[in-house]
C-alpha cells in the first residue's frame, strides 16, 4: 500500500469510496435524515475536490494494486471578518472526509492517511486540526479519540 496525492485517474474510486461512506452513514442514522441522492455518486466527489482546491487543501489516497482503498481530504480555509469578533482564529486544517473501504479497515490505513494530512497541515503552519464526526459513528469517534482528538462543540437535534 502506498499513499499518493489525488490523481484524476482515481476519480471513479473516489466516487465509490464516498458513496460507501454515505451509505454507511445512512445505515446508522437514527434520525433517518441522511440519504444517498441519485446524483450523489456522480457529483459529490467533484464538489469535495473543488472545495479542496479552493481552500488550500489536499486529497490523499491509499493505493493498493492500482486501486484507491482509502482517502482523506482536508482544507485550510480562511476566516471571515466576523470570526475575529469572538474567536482567536488560530490557523487550522479541517479534515473533511476520511474513508477506508470496509474490506481493508483496521489495517492502519486510516492512521497513515490521518498522519499524512496532519503533516500537510503542520507544513502549512496550522495550529489545530478540526474534524466533524457524525454522532452515531462510534467507530470514527473512537478512532479520532485514540489519535488525541476531543470534542469541542456538540450539535443537538430535536424532532418537532
Amino acid at each position: 500500500m502506498k499513499i499518493i496525492e489525488y490523481e484524476d485517474k482515481y476519480l471513479e474510486d473516489v466516487r465509490d469510496l464516498l458513496t460507501e461512506l454515505e451509505e454507511y452513514i445512512v445505515s446508522i442514522d437514527k434520525d433517518e435524515l441522511d440519504h444517498v441522492h441519485p446524483e450523489y455518486h456522480e457529483k459529490m466527489a467533484l464538489v469535495d475536490l473543488d472545495e479542496v482546491n479552493k481552500n488550500n487543501g489536499k486529497c490523499y489516497l491509499a493505493i493498493k494494486n492500482d486501486k484507491a482503498i482509502g482517502l482523506i481530504m482536508g482544507t485550510i480555509p480562511s476566516y471571515d471578518e466576523y470570526d475575529y469578533l469572538d474567536y482567536k482564529c488560530p490557523k487550522r486544517g479541517i479534515i473533511t472526509e476520511l474513508i477506508i473501504t470496509s474490506k481493508t479497515r483496521s489495517n492502519g490505513i486510516g492512521q497513515a492517511l490521518t498522519n499524512k494530512i496532519e503533516e500537510y497541515f503542520k507544513s502549512n503552519d496550522c495550529e489545530y486540526v478540526l474534524v466533524d464526526v457524525f454522532a452515531y459513528n462510534e467507530n470514527a469517534i473512537n478512532f479520532y479519540n485514540k489519535k488525541g482528538y476531543h470534542p469541542r462543540m456538540y450539535t443537538d437535534i430535536k424532532k418537532l
